[in-house]
């Protein structure tokens, strides 16, 4: 029966073939290659396998009184849950995880899909992603870019236990491998009186008590790499080392697109882009008593949509996921090696020591009060509570 279902999808699957050409080229996918003379369906398998988010409509109101529809603003944000959605499957479940439909999944599946469900108690949900972005200057409704999508995705990160994260933004198209590996190596904040003051509070509040998500050694990274391509277009001697990028094994593809229209890429065909496209408005889901969650609208299940490399809008944001530091030592080598070599304008800088000119890096700390959205202190009488009860054991 399983097999039987393997080749029904296979058979939906290839009523799509037709939209890609006759070539000999090969088809790149988050670091896979595949060839389509010989596994079309494999390559469309991979690529459903991915979760796909979309505009939603009839979730709760965003903040209590906001939109319950991120249709026609909520693009880019849905883009940036793609990438560190495939992030979390990659730590999780691995990079070579299928998915199915009517299969049984993994709880693990089901816990990452949790995470971005459209509920304002879900750690990467448009609430929460909507609020934080506040924070960087964004009204609720208001479009993002990839690099303030990339900002919250790293504030967010900060209250995800779970899969404790550790989330690096470039800065001035300069990648630190000091800082990486500083933040990545980073014990979780224990020492500090910050620290103590959020462990007393989430003690009071009996939640989040337990840190068995922080790994001893290295904390698995997201690393986004925020760029300017160009000007008003992308610049053509960029081209070749961003669709290098693709090729990686650490690959989480790319957020863009054109202005106000986002789009998550996640591969390349010769000179065309392979993207999925957040553009479709669907009913909200919601998890089901079991904890399981209909998971058929959150992956794309037709051939995906292509651009020409040269459409793109030159803002951009690279993704890529290291799991353990050898990942991120082999990242290293290959940018070495596939992206700085004898290229006269780099696409980006890697360089080992934090810049003296810069300010002191810090690595990111979870802030004091944990409210990103979620309301982890249901009133201002149980705020004032606390303070008293902190008030007292610190006596």
């Amino acid at each position: 029966s399983v097999l039987s279902r393997y080749e029904n999808q296979i058979t939906i699957l290839s009523d799509y073939l037709e939209e890609f050409p006759e070539t000999d080229e090969p088809v790149w996918i988050l670091g896979r290659q595949h060839h389509l003379n010989t596994d079309k369906s494999k390559l469309l398998l991979d690529i459903s396998a991915r979760l796909w988010f979309t505009y939603r409509r009839k979730f709760s109101p965003i903040g209590g009184t906001g939109p319950s529809s991120d249709a026609g603003w909520g693009c880019m944000l849905r883009c940036g849950q793609m990438m560190l959605a495939q992030a979390l499957i990659c730590r999780h479940l691995g990079r070579d995880w299928q998915w199915e439909k009517h299969k049984k999944q993994p709880e693990e599946y089901h816990r990452i899909l949790r995470c971005f469900l459209d509920r304002k108690d879900c750690c990467y949900s448009i609430h929460q992603m909507a609020q934080m972005g506040v924070g960087e200057g964004k009204s609720i409704g208001e479009w993002f870019g990839p690099n303030t999508v990339a900002q919250v995705l790293k504030k967010l990160a900060l209250f995800d236990e779970w899969n404790s994260l550790a989330v690096y933004v470039s800065m001035d198209n300069t990648v630190v491998i000091e800082d990486i590996k500083k933040m990545c190596r980073s014990p979780p904040q224990s020492g500090s009186a910050a620290h103590s003051s959020a462990h007393l509070h989430r003690s009071a509040l009996g939640r989040n008590k337990s840190t068995a998500g922080f790994c001893a050694g290295w904390k698995p990274l997201l690393l986004i790499i925020p760029l300017r391509l160009g000007i008003n277009h992308i610049n053509p001697v960029y081209i070749d080392a961003f669709k290098e990028c693709f090729k990686m094994p650490q690959s989480l593809g790319a957020l863009g697109g054109k202005p106000n229209n986002a789009y998550y890429f996640i591969g390349f065909l010769g000179s065309e882009l392979i993207y999925l496209d957040p553009h479709t408005t669907q009913s909200f889901v919601d998890s089901e008593e079991t904890g399981r969650v209909d998971d058929e609208s959150f992956h794309c299940q037709q051939a995906p949509h292509r651009m020409k490399i040269m459409n793109l809008d030159p803002s951009v944001a690279l993704g890529f996921f290291c799991k353990e530091e050898c990942d991120f030592d082999n990242w290293c080598s290959l940018v070495q090696k596939e992206i700085l070599k004898q290229q006269s304008l780099r696409m980006f800088e890697l360089v080992q020591k934090h810049p003296p000119h810069w300010p002191p890096f810090i690595p990111p700390a979870k802030p004091e009060v944990t409210t990103t959205g979620a309301e982890l202190i249901e009133s201002t009488d149980k705020l004032f509570e606390l303070e008293e009860e902190f008030e007292i054991l610190s006596v």
